[in-house]
């Protein structure tokens, strides 16, 4: 049990550190190039294992459509919109905005399947949530402020994965396909579709910093895109789904440690808005009606809910 609170832990250090990583490709490559190198190191590691624990089968194929639009969705333009935020950006505002995926979720689930009527708990939980996103980008201040484009960027990326598990749960999750074979599917859809829309001209730059370079091949794509997947799974099979989600928790607290520690400036507001946010979320998370499921039927839902917060 200690390896999986441990593995618990890694993981959400892993997710709270892509964001530093992120930083440091941008600063020599394009967003689209950062990106196409996290999916790509990301999906190799990913194909392998799958290949190995033969989840790949044929049968799959017929559903390509499916993946190929959840690539979009899930993989490449969510990750573009996490890159292209964080490149404008300080490394700690953009991992705590990254904290309000839940909240977006919540929100795309609400509009678009109708499934439960949001409690009293759970609107307030959205309102704190989004009143912690403005503290963060503090519109108030100016050219002082976080900039407005990365705040909309960070936004654009939570509001299509949001997206993309509305979709996943009304096209894929009848089906049952393993996770691992999904993640594989839409990383390697994303990489094909990356290669032919990223400009290469100049991608060689981050050979020159061999810091960046490391972080994009090994922190963002190795292990977090492929080994993060791996990792969750994991922790979901040893602790269950509700106690897995805890690690989005941990990213946010990470990423602003992060920042402080590579000098980025940590005021009042930016710990003011982290714990709007994730309080935010904990108030959506915690205030869903009671039904009278089975606890099969429990035990799913929680799993579906659990695996809309992979970052």
């Amino acid at each position: 049990m200690f390896r999986t609170y441990l593995a618990l832990i890694a993981l959400g250090v892993i997710w709270g550190s892509n964001f530093i990583f992120m930083k440091w490709a941008t600063d020599l490559i394009s967003p689209t190039q950062t990106v196409f190198l996290r999916v790509l190191f990301g999906f190799v590691p990913l194909l392998l294992v799958a290949i190995k624990a033969k989840v790949l089968t044929r049968q799959q194929l017929k559903h390509l459509p499916h993946f190929a639009i959840m690539s979009v969705l899930a993989t490449t333009f969510y990750y573009y919109g996490f890159v292209a935020g964080t490149a404008r950006l300080p490394t700690s505002i953009a991992g705590l905005l990254s904290g309000s995926i839940p909240i977006f979720t919540f929100i795309c689930a609400f509009l678009f399947l109708r499934q439960d009527r949001p409690t009293g708990q759970m609107a307030f939980g959205v309102l704190v949530g989004f009143i912690g996103i403005t503290v963060s980008a503090r519109p108030w201040e100016g050219v002082a402020g976080a900039e407005l484009a990365g705040t909309l960027w960070m936004i654009a990326g939570t509001l299509s994965l949001g997206v993309s598990f509305v979709y996943a749960q009304r096209f894929l999750s009848a089906l049952q396909i393993p996770p691992l074979a999904l993640a594989t599917w839409q990383t390697g859809f994303a990489t094909l579709t990356l290669l032919v829309l990223t400009p290469f001209d100049g991608i060689g730059a981050i050979a020159d910093d061999q810091r960046a370079l490391l972080g994009a091949i090994f922190g963002l794509g190795i292990l977090g895109t492929g080994a993060a997947f791996f990792i969750y799974y994991f922790v979901i099979e040893k602790l269950g789904p509700v106690r897995a989600a805890g690690a989005t928790y941990i990213a946010p607290v990470v990423a602003v440690l992060i920042g402080a520690f590579v000098g980025e400036e940590i005021t009042a507001s930016t710990i003011l808005a982290l714990c709007l946010i994730l309080g935010g979320v904990v108030l959506i998370q915690t205030g869903k009606r009671k039904t009278n499921d089975t606890p099969k039927q429990a035990e799913n839902t929680q799993l579906n809910q659990a695996e809309k917060t992979v970052p």
